[in-house]
């Protein structure tokens, strides 16, 4: 009979391939993501955490490898991080709503997709002015309310926040590579109401306080309401 290891060894090696598992699924399969700012708003709100897919997008191998694994192309609708064009190093989340090839045309607020109106139900608008294309009117007003007609470029997607008047997003530096696109935001596995004030002290503390400071939270700022919420 084999010679039993010594029970340390057994620990470091259920470890060790717990932590290869879980940098395998982080790369290939889920990632965790913050929401940091108020663009996706009311859809996504700061503070929620939310869990992406990434095997989503993941390109099949064959047709029977399709067919056996929950993998699609981006749709328009969906609700994509990926790598902000202008500084990749960044992750960014908006809605598609552009596939390469569509004619995007932004009037008065109101999106059309290949000449016809979309109805957007997620949308969500904080300025009641809706400002003219006008050269008389700043660049980014115009582009904010009145954009295109704009054909996507193959292999680019036009994505867009449901807080369309407070977004910087493709109708300010333009389309999303699909090398870029990370994944589908899945589900709110955990939502915390923490202003920016108070966020920017805690990341500012030693480790240990920022811990116990953030476990506070859990109980006294968490949005219980938002757990486990699918993200659509």
């Amino acid at each position: 009979m084999p010679a039993r290891k010594p029970w340390l060894q057994e620990v470091g090696e259920a470890l060790l391939v717990a932590l290869i598992f879980a940098l395998f699924a982080r790369t290939w399969m889920v990632q965790a993501f913050k929401i940091p700012t108020g663009s996706m708003e009311e859809n996504l709100l700061v503070g929620d955490h939310i869990l992406v897919n990434k095997f989503v997008y993941g390109p099949a191998l064959d047709r029977l490898e399709r067919t056996l694994l929950p993998e699609r192309p981006i749709r328009r609708g969906d609700i994509v991080v990926f790598k902000y064009p202008e500084d990749p190093s960044r992750d960014f989340i908006k809605r598609c709503v552009g596939l390469p090839g569509d004619e995007v045309d932004l009037r008065d607020k109101v999106l059309y997709i290949n000449s016809r109106r979309v109805e957007e139900p997620y949308t969500y608008f904080t300025d009641p002015t809706t400002y003219p294309e006008s050269p008389f009117v700043p660049e980014h007003y115009r582009d904010r309310d009145n954009f295109g007609p704009f054909v996507v470029p193959p292999g680019q997607y036009f994505c867009m926040g449901d807080n369309r008047d407070n977004s910087h997003d493709s109708r300010f530096w333009g389309t999303v590579p699909a090398t870029y696109v990370r994944g589908r935001a899945l589900l709110v596995y955990w939502s915390v109401d923490v202003p920016a004030r108070r966020n920017r002290q805690i990341a500012e503390e030693p480790w240990w306080e920022r811990t116990l400071d953030r476990t506070r939270l859990i109980g006294s700022r968490t949005r219980w309401g938002r757990t486990f919420r699918l993200v659509r």
